[in-house]
């Protein structure tokens, strides 16, 4: 077979300086649209600043292991690593994507069945705590870890090579191709998958004040309605008795009043 023409990217490129420095870059632009996110979130739904960065947090240590892993597994063998990493990340956003919205459901439907409370994604105690932050985090990466398995034994069904021919064999430079492979594309695709998966894992704020750390599911605005009853109801019957005898006195009747408890009965 003929030898891969120079333009490929050579092995290494993806950790070299350009790499790195296209890496740091991803990372800012991809990140930025979770702080976009929040912002376009309905003010009285607002996520305070410790709970989106408890719920973001876990998205970025899921993505710097999926993407440290497509960079190992795209320096395992002789083939163009550009195309290689490629391939991994257009799996993981497409297969590994389903993979993970699976796998939080079941690991929220444990969670809920169990009722471990401070496990339940999105939920970390009021105040928050940061234990229940570190279990969900735990949680969350061995979700990405059953994601890469699944995608690494997807990419031992031969017939790959053909695919990365096809994607980036027609790029004559390898700047452009690294470029391509290592911010473009994974830009548009993270700036996406960040938005669903953040409203999987979160837990609108809004629902955070029906959460009590006993279990009780009743509102706030429910239980001060109750107690305004109960604080109101008093002084009803007491104003409604001065009313009754106001209106006996004055119009004379011979109506039974309540009898007072001042009388003594004999």
């Amino acid at each position: 077979a003929a030898p891969r023409p120079a333009h490929g990217c050579g092995s290494g490129a993806l950790l070299g300086r350009f790499g790195v420095l296209l890496q740091a870059l991803l990372a800012l632009c991809a990140f930025s649209t979770l702080m976009l996110k929040r912002f376009k979130e309905p003010k009285a739904e607002r996520r305070p600043w410790r709970i989106w960065f408890y719920d973001t947090s876990k998205q970025a240590i899921g993505a710097l292991f999926i993407h440290f892993a497509n960079v190992f597994l795209s320096d395992l063998t002789e083939e163009d690593p550009c195309s290689l990493y490629l391939i991994n990340f257009i799996l993981d956003a497409t297969l590994g994507m389903l993979l993970i919205w699976l796998g939080v459901k079941v690991v929220s439907w444990i969670v809920q069945h169990k009722k471990y409370t401070y496990l339940a994604f999105g939920e970390y105690g009021d105040p928050p705590q940061a234990a229940a932050w570190i279990g969900q985090c735990i949680l969350y990466l061995l979700i990405m870890v059953f994601e890469k398995t699944v995608i690494s034994l997807v990419l031992l069904i031969p017939g790959w090579t053909k695919l990365q021919q096809i994607l980036l064999g027609y790029i004559p430079s390898p700047q452009l191709e690294l470029v391509l492979v290592m911010f473009v594309v994974p830009f548009i695709v993270n700036a996406i998958m960040f938005w669903v998966v953040d409203s999987l894992i979160m837990r609108k704020y809004k629902q955070k004040d029906t959460l009590d750390i006993n279990g009780s599911t009743e509102t706030p605005r429910a239980r001060r309605t109750e107690e305004s009853q109960v604080l109101l109801s008093p002084d009803m019957d007491f104003d409604q008795s001065e009313s009754d005898q106001d209106v006996s006195g004055l119009q004379g009747t011979s109506q039974k009043m309540k009898q007072p408890s001042y009388q003594v009965v004999i």
